[in-house]
């Protein structure tokens, strides 16, 4: 009977660490599942988020590429524009020098000068079919009107000035007055009296003064 009983225990000590073990290899399992899936949660996240930055990175990297690309054709197509422009500007500023050549050309060859004119004080005599009236801004009726503040007096210094190549910012007046009906006279010179101009012009309606003749002076009366 001790034999038998010795037997039992000895059995059941033996399965009770049968059972022990499995359960310590089985918690053992669950534990080293545990930590694999949490490295992998752990680990996997933080590669799902730097993969995420990464592409966003990217992203933002070819949008800047793309606005700077986008930028720089915009900055050349305004380059082109302005440089387009900046030639038709050209072209148009040619032209017209041209075109003011070629008027002045054609005025030279039809001025005809004299010798003398109306008094001793006349050096040569000019006259050009080709001149044209300077243009005005009266309407109406006209009756010249010699005062400085007028209109007309500065429309009179106009036609004197298109005849004789003077600006006005560097013309003396020595005299401006009435030479018959709808014709004027002004006697002019450069501030320093080395050109000296009487000059005829006359009224055209709607038109405005038109030099008719020109005498080159060799001294102011």
């Amino acid at each position: 009977m001790k034999g038998n009983s010795r037997e039992s225990r000895f059995g059941k000590r033996e399965k009770r660490k049968k059972t022990n073990i499995i359960l310590n290899s089985l918690i053992a399992l669950v534990i080293i599942l545990i930590i694999v899936v949490s490295a992998k949660i752990f680990f996997g996240g933080n590669n799902d988020q730097e993969l995420t930055a990464n592409e966003e990175t990217a992203s933002e990297s070819k949008q800047n590429e793309n606005n700077k690309e986008d930028k720089g054709n915009e900055i050349e197509q305004n380059k082109d524009k302005e440089e387009k422009q900046a030639d038709k500007e050209s072209e148009e500023e040619e032209k017209e020098s041209e075109e003011n050549a070629e008027e002045e050309n054609q005025e030279d060859k039809e001025q005809v000068v004299t010798e003398g004119g109306s008094g001793p004080d006349v050096e040569k005599t000019i006259e050009n079919p080709a001149w044209k009236p300077v243009g005005t801004s009266q309407t109406g009726e006209h009756t010249a009107v010699y005062d400085q503040n007028h209109v007309d007096w500065q429309e009179m210094l106009s036609a004197i000035s298109y005849a004789t190549g003077i600006e006005q910012g560097n013309m003396t007046v020595w005299f401006l007055g009435n030479n018959g009906p709808n014709s004027s006279v002004g006697t002019i010179s450069t501030k320093d009296q080395s050109e000296k101009y009487r000059v005829y012009i006359d009224w055209v309606d709607g038109e405005g003064w038109k030099p008719s003749r020109v005498e080159v002076l060799n001294e102011i009366n």
